[in-house]
């Protein structure tokens, strides 16, 4: 456990980590199963306590990350459409794709702001925005708030973990990471139900079910 121990915190002082961070958060904003709250929620959590990376620069870094994802998602959908490739084609993701749409004729800032922190929710109002051809001026305004905003929460919650594990980076990177993932969820279906709705992560285990 040691030797993780010493190895995460090298990595995580090393300046590649960064355009790893920048890459993941970029890449997911158009491909779901690039897990960038993970990377990024678990160097927050070694930042806690070994003051590396700079949960600032972090931050930033994230946040244009993720902006940058989300806009290339949109480009994307505008041009491509939402069934060019297999990954696509899936029930799951075409159930995200009509849940999107029929989201985005309803309340289209507060869906692209609250679908940030949504992994597979907010690769689908990226490329259903950019199908339905939604503003992109005021698509580009939304995503800078909603990455800032995602970029903070996510630090946030890695610095909150981390710091209970200063001997043990890599537990308190995996703790951080699942209570991210727990509060994402919670954040969906909370919302979704008191819009009563159908919350997105109940839809993809039933691609069928309300559609």
């Amino acid at each position: 456990m040691q030797a993780i121990n010493d190895f995460i915190l090298a990595a995580a002082g090393q300046p590649w980590v960064l355009l790893l961070v920048l890459a993941c958060c970029i890449i997911d904003g158009f491909f779901p199963p690039i897990p960038s709250e993970s990377v990024v929620v678990g160097l927050a959590a070694v930042a806690a306590t070994a003051d590396v990376p700079n949960p600032w620069l972090l931050a930033l870094v994230a946040a244009l990350g993720a902006f940058s994802g989300d806009n290339i998602a949109y480009l994307i959908g505008r041009r491509v459409g939402i069934r060019r490739w297999q990954w696509m084609r899936g029930p799951r993701m075409q159930a995200a794709f009509r849940w999107a749409g029929d989201e985005l004729r309803k309340r289209p800032a507060s869906l692209i702001l609250v679908a940030r922190f949504i992994p597979i929710g907010r690769v689908a109002v990226n490329l259903t925005a950019g199908v339905t051809h939604y503003h992109h001026f005021r698509f580009i305004g939304l995503t800078i708030l909603s990455a800032t905003l995602w970029a903070g929460y996510s630090v946030a919650i890695g610095l909150f973990f981390g710091q209970w594990f200063e001997n043990n980076h890599f537990l308190g990177a995996v703790i951080a990471i699942i209570c991210a993932v727990a509060l994402g969820i919670i954040v969906d279906l909370a919302i979704n139900r008191l819009r009563g709705k159908v919350p997105v992560v109940e839809r993809l285990k039933d691609p069928d079910g309300g559609a």
